[in-house]
């Protein structure tokens, strides 16, 4: 048994280390702090941060100052925004993006670690309440999916822990937005209306949940295909490994010499 492995395939889904740019998965705890670990597999941390950063930017206000300073209204937003809240969120939020980076960094080492390391996994899993089995799939349709409902395309390429998570954030703030009501009322011609039954503090977190969901689906697909087409390889290898002398060839070569 190694002492690490790129990935593991359960009825869970799957899980695995993949090279990702630093400061890529810094910018996305920036655009939604919790996000960035999502995108590198520390689920359990991931939800923690998207919790305090939704507890947190609430309480202060935070979107709803944001929307009235887009708009011009500076007073308004000075008046709306809670300091108690907002100072507490300062170090939150550099603190998600640094622990995200160095986090990067690290597993971008324990997959140097594991690149020469022949991968002899188990690909197949079947349980009386699931199955799971590693197979190529289509980031694009995976990224589309995501991009219509945050979740969807994560469950598309068998990442059932990130899809619940990203599924459970999207009722949530969806139905706290009441953004399909208000698209409802704009469809109907009610535009007022419409922008009255908007709450802008839960409709500001959606587009960085779903582009973030879009981004993590095309790129968790894409490391998926690469682990089957490495493990095919590293199976063929060890099941037919390449003989170096011709057969018809005795095993030391030719020696220049004829019958």
């Amino acid at each position: 048994m190694s002492r690490r492995y790129p990935f593991s395939l359960s009825c869970l889904g799957l899980s695995q280390l993949s090279r990702s740019n630093p400061l890529v998965i810094a910018w996305w705890s920036a655009a939604f702090p919790g996000y960035g670990h999502m995108l590198i597999n520390m689920h359990i941390k991931g939800n923690i941060l998207i919790l305090f950063e939704v507890i947190i930017n609430l309480n202060a206000h935070l979107n709803q100052a944001t929307a009235y300073s887009f708009s011009g209204q500076f007073e308004l937003a000075k008046e709306v925004l809670n300091s108690r809240w907002a100072l507490i969120y300062i170090p939150f939020y550099f603190f998600c993006i640094f622990d995200s980076y160095r986090s990067a960094k690290d597993i971008n080492q324990l997959c140097l670690l594991t690149e020469q390391t022949p991968v002899i996994r188990p690909i197949f899993e079947m349980k009386s309440y699931s199955l799971s089995y590693l197979d190529k799939r289509s980031p694009r349709i995976a990224m589309l999916w995501s991009l219509f409902l945050p979740g969807t395309g994560e469950l598309y390429c068998q990442r059932t822990i990130t899809a619940l998570s990203l599924m459970i954030w999207t009722l949530v703030i969806t139905y706290f937005s009441h953004s399909m009501e208000s698209l409802q009322w704009l469809l109907t011609g009610n535009i007022d209306v419409s922008k009255r039954v908007l709450d802008m503090e839960w409709l500001l977190f959606i587009p960085s949940l779903h582009f973030g969901a879009a981004y993590d689906a095309y790129r968790g697909t894409l490391n998926h295909n690469h682990f089957f087409v490495r493990e095919q390889k590293d199976y063929l290898r060890r099941k037919w490994p390449v003989k170096r002398a011709h057969p018809l060839f005795p095993e030391n070569g030719w020696n220049g010499e004829s019958n």
